[in-house]
């Protein structure tokens, strides 16, 4: 494959999970979606890990423990122990514990996750701000209360460390999209212009702790979001493979900006266990498998056959290569079309 400055995809003629020493795995729209479990993950999960691979399961949920994770992907016939989770609420104490005092008064804003997390770091949650907080940290809560919104204000006008487990804007809701932390973290940001060390993905915290925790050197990032997971993996320097089960569609791939375009594409996580072909690059046309990709420095036409998302690798390859390409543009809308459904 012809390299470009920056990102293109990359090919491999061996499982990804033999060449990275661990795999970190977010876990909304790639091991389940809601209540149930993406239909390849438990079959995948398991065999990755007899191929040696260590696994974490690494979210940006801080509400939940790892405990209560680690159940549900039990149920969902995914082995798992409350150590495999890795949380932002953990990567966000840790970031609190490593600055300060065991014992030290931390004023915590969230659920039980966040609570213990903090609590196991060695920290003392708090829910009143006085003279001894040294930090605040804020994580998501359905029932979030406004006098623990004053207490964080008050911490942080202060001089306390202030630390947010992610910036997620929105999350999805019986009722469609709701608010989530980064959303609540605009009060306090607002109220007092400091802006909060954030721990969750995209920054490098959460997948920080994913590697300690797995003590792996070179891991395989596996997500479903081109604007955490992804994003996340090339702010870690660490390989991304982005999977079509969850949020980001074909076309959002196609559009991707240069620091969120994935290293490999899947169709979910079993991806992680298959060799990924090459893309070849000839002038202005691009080859994968059946599928050729020409272009007229404006526009692209897709021809050939195979299995689509090998089409579709065709395709980013040259969209991302060619600046004239328009990637919502009528050709690029007219090839996605061709390829058909791709992913849920």
């Amino acid at each position: 494959m012809n390299g470009s400055a920056l990102m293109t995809l990359r090919a491999s003629e061996r499982p990804l999970n033999e060449l990275h020493d661990a795999v970190l795995l977010d876990l909304d729209g790639v091991v389940y979606v809601g209540p149930h479990a993406v239909r390849t993950a438990p079959e995948a999960i398991s065999k990755a890990r007899a191929a040696g691979t260590r696994v974490a399961f690494v979210t940006n949920n801080a509400g939940r423990t790892p405990g209560r994770i680690a159940d549900h992907l039990q149920n969902l016939g995914i082995a798992a122990a409350p150590q495999d989770v890795v949380t932002s609420a953990e990567a966000a104490a840790r970031l609190i514990a490593e600055r300060y005092p065991q014992g030290s008064e931390v004023l915590v804003i969230g659920d039980t996750g966040l609570r213990q997390a903090v609590h196991r770091s060695g920290m003392r949650p708090v829910t009143v701000d006085s003279g001894t907080v040294v930090a605040v940290v804020q994580g998501y809560s359905r029932s979030m209360a406004r006098d623990l919104l004053d207490q964080g204000v008050l911490a942080v006008a202060r001089g306390a460390f202030y630390v947010a487990a992610n910036a997620d804007a929105t999350t999805p809701s019986e009722w469609g999209i709701a608010p989530a932390n980064g959303a609540f973290v605009q009060v306090i940001q607002h109220a007092t212009g400091v802006d909060p060390v954030v721990a969750g993905k995209p920054k490098r915290p959460l997948h920080q702790e994913g590697m300690l925790r797995t003590g792996a050197h070179d891991p395989l990032i596996v997500g479903d979001r081109l604007d955490t997971d992804i994003e996340g993996a090339l702010t870690h320097g660490a390989a991304g493979m982005l999977v079509l089960s969850g949020v980001a569609t074909p076309a959002d791939v196609l559009a991707a900006p240069e620091h969120q375009r994935p290293h490999y594409l899947a169709l979910d996580v079993s991806g992680m266990n298959e060799v990924h072909p090459a893309v070849e690059r000839d002038g202005t046309t691009a080859r994968c498998q059946g599928w050729t990709v020409a272009t007229d420095g404006s526009g692209v036409e897709l021809s050939g056959s195979g299995e689509p998302l090998d089409g579709l690798r065709a395709l980013c390859t040259v969209v991302w290569e060619t600046p004239g390409v328009d990637p919502v543009g009528t050709s690029a809308r007219e090839a996605l079309g061709r390829l058909g459904r791709l992913g849920r």
